[in-house]
């Protein structure tokens, strides 16, 4: 099953590398995607990861989720990428997950994917959830679309992804390998 993960320049580094380990350790084949035209992307905290892809050589046609890490600029930067706010809204129309961690909800509240479903999201950043009813909860999950307060809760964000995906067995599985259970 494959699972979009977007790098944008000021991605929390936490929540874009935990996000994809959990992933893969819950079977899934994730490949991390540049949207800022170059393959190395710096996140908030200095730290530069390699990306697997490039947003405009990758055909996303057979994915069945995306996930938005946060960081600021990472969501910010995520915000202002047409292509992406195009991707995901056309993902929402055909009921496929839709992750956004930390601040990066921010660009669902701004697509108005928010409307009448529960979402949480950093701290101070509740403004941009349009529509949405925000709740305190660490993780938020209302129909297709899965949100996480933020970087110290990325293994449960990833695992609710893997339960959604490939069922609760195998993120228990996962959770248990990561000694979380």
């Amino acid at each position: 099953m494959e699972v979009y993960l977007f790098l944008a320049e000021g991605f929390e580094e936490t929540e874009a590398v935990g996000a994809i380990d959990v992933l893969r350790r819950g079977g899934l084949n994730v490949t991390s995607v540049s949207i800022s035209g170059s393959y190395q992307v710096t996140g908030a905290h200095n730290i530069p990861i390699v990306a697997d892809r490039l947003f405009n050589d990758t055909v996303f046609s057979k994915g069945k989720a995306l996930v938005l890490p946060g960081g600021i600029p990472g969501a910010t930067n995520l915000n202002a990428h047409e292509g992406l706010k195009t991707l995901i809204k056309q993902y929402y129309a055909e009921n496929k997950t839709i992750a956004a961690i930390c601040a990066a909800p921010l660009v669902l509240g701004g697509l108005n994917l928010l409307q009448g479903k529960k979402a949480t999201v950093y701290p101070g950043f509740e403004d941009h959830l349009k529509g949405a009813t925000v709740v305190s909860d660490k993780i938020v999950k209302d129909g297709n679309i899965i949100t996480a307060k933020g970087p110290g809760w990325v293994f449960d964000f990833a695992l609710a992804i893997v339960a959604e995906l490939k069922g609760r067995e195998k993120a228990d599985e996962a959770a248990a390998g990561l000694l979380l259970k």
